[in-house]
């Protein structure tokens, strides 16, 4: 079978469920499977790659600069792994933390997430495990507690605690599960808000016309970037590198993990601010007046407690677009529980797919990358691009992606044939604060030119809340 005789799925169609015009999407070149497996995972990544190139065309578009944008999927693959393929001053990076990963179950198995250290220490109170254990030790005393239990029970009693947890389902027992049948009702991007039936928005409304464009299709536009690590970061890097002037802002006290904040990082500021302060919260306002999109990827009704909810935000600056990003969606049972790439896929059936047997019976598999992350955060940002399109016609809108119904239009695609195969990979090289970072560059092409980042990632949290 060639490279291209399986097309490609076409994912989310754009704004108002296809209103982007069928030139604008772009020409993909390239193998058709490379990682094999039970899931079309190739197809997943390149269709959200192509809906992003889809939305910047159209973006341009509107601005009065049409690109020609390509998609290689070559170039997709490494970008879906880029985390692998960063080196920080010639080292490798650090992935999965010693305590996230699988352990047996009394019945099944159950993964958990403990990457950050506050996570961590969920994890451990919850299981009466000491915090001040080594890893290794820790490891242990966590596989014999969890081996004493029931896998739901204990993903019960870690998020009780504020911990990250997933017990091991079949795509059965998910659909079966409330808030699986809650992410499959559930559209691939939602999006409301800014219509009018009468017809244009009136002045004032919200349909603030886009500036003139520039050398990209996000070029002298803003972006406040309220995201955390790998989906909405990964959105907010690639409008960085189609010309956004993007600032992230991070809470102190729980910084971002440093290499993910090296992957995910180029092109942007980077800011630590306190949201609950209320003379942050001033300064954020003032940043929204003059923003463009606000991206978040907070808990449902995290900031909404402080003002910064997508509703809210839209009845104070209504020419906003709003992107919002979570694990679960934002209905069910778990809308408003904590998540991950990884233990979505655990929860959602993926991993159950993904399993081996062996002598000592079924062991849960994962994805070969990141893939819900990943797409989820291509797929936001074409979102918010073709919100923007349309922005001077219906005014500000809110956008939402989740990494649950990611894992649902996933497990739905037809899988092709092929087998595992090893692609090139093109790295980039630029000197940074932390020293040499080799990197791979988006996965996209404008007018015949593989698109690069504007710059290194800044020192973490060294920025001021001001605009360019």
């Amino acid at each position: 079978m060639g490279d291209q005789e399986v097309p490609w799925p076409a994912l989310w169609g754009g704004f108002g469920g296809g209103e982007a015009r069928d030139d604008d999407v772009p020409r993909v070149s390239g193998p058709r499977r490379w990682w094999a497996g039970p899931l079309d995972v190739e197809g997943l990544a390149v269709g959200a790659v192509v809906a992003c190139g889809r939305a910047a065309t159209a973006l341009g578009r509107a601005r009065g600069r049409v690109p020609c944008v390509m998609v290689d999927s070559a170039d997709v693959a490494a970008a879906f792994d880029s985390f692998r393929h960063l080196r920080v001053d010639g080292r490798e990076v650090v992935g999965f933390a010693p305590l996230s990963r699988f352990y047996a179950t009394a019945d099944s198995w159950v993964r958990f997430h403990a990457n950050y250290a506050h996570h961590r220490r969920a994890l451990l109170a919850a299981l009466d495990v000491d915090p001040g254990l080594d890893d290794d030790t820790a490891s242990v005393m966590v596989g014999a507690a969890a081996r004493r239990e029931r896998a739901e029970d204990l993903e019960t009693r870690v998020r009780g605690a504020g911990g990250v947890a997933a017990a091991l389902r079949t795509p059965q027992e998910w659909l079966a599960h409330e808030q699986g049948a809650a992410v499959a009702s559930a559209p691939l991007v939602e999006e409301r808000g800014g219509e009018r039936p009468d017809g244009p928005v009136a002045p004032g409304g919200g349909g603030r016309a886009l500036p003139d464009a520039g050398d990209g299709p996000m070029s002298g536009l803003r972006v406040l970037d309220l995201t955390r690590v790998i989906a909405g970061p990964t959105a907010t890097r690639t409008l960085a590198a189609l010309g956004a002037d993007v600032l992230r802002v991070d809470p102190p006290g729980r910084p971002e993990l440093l290499d993910q904040h090296l992957d995910t990082g180029f092109g942007k500021r980077s800011a630590e601010a306190d949201l609950a302060d209320p003379a942050v919260r001033s300064r954020l306002e003032e940043l929204l007046e003059h923003a463009d999109v606000l991206v978040s990827g907070y808990r449902p009704g995290a900031l909404a407690g402080v003002g910064l909810g997508a509703e809210e935000v839209l009845g104070r600056h209504p020419h906003l677009v709003v992107a919002e990003l979570s694990a679960w969606g934002w209905r069910g049972p778990w809308a408003h529980e904590r998540g991950f790439d990884s233990i979505v896929q655990v929860a959602s059936g993926i991993a159950h797919r993904y399993a081996t047997s062996g002598p000592g019976g079924l062991r849960p598999g994962a994805l070969p990358v990141q893939a819900l992350d990943h797409a989820a955060g291509y797929l936001l940002a074409a979102a918010v691009m073709q919100a923007l399109a349309h922005r001077a016609e219906h005014g500000g809108r809110a956008v939402r992606v989740s990494l649950a119904r990611v894992a649902h239009e996933l497990r739905g695609l037809p899988v092709p044939d092929g087998g595992a195969r090893t692609l090139a990979v093109t790295t980039a090289t630029v000197v940074s604060a932390y020293g040499p970072l080799v990197h791979v560059p988006p996965p996209l092409a404008v007018d015949g030119e593989r698109l690069g980042y504007p710059g290194p990632p800044r020192p973490y949290g060294a920025d001021d809340l001001i605009w360019r």
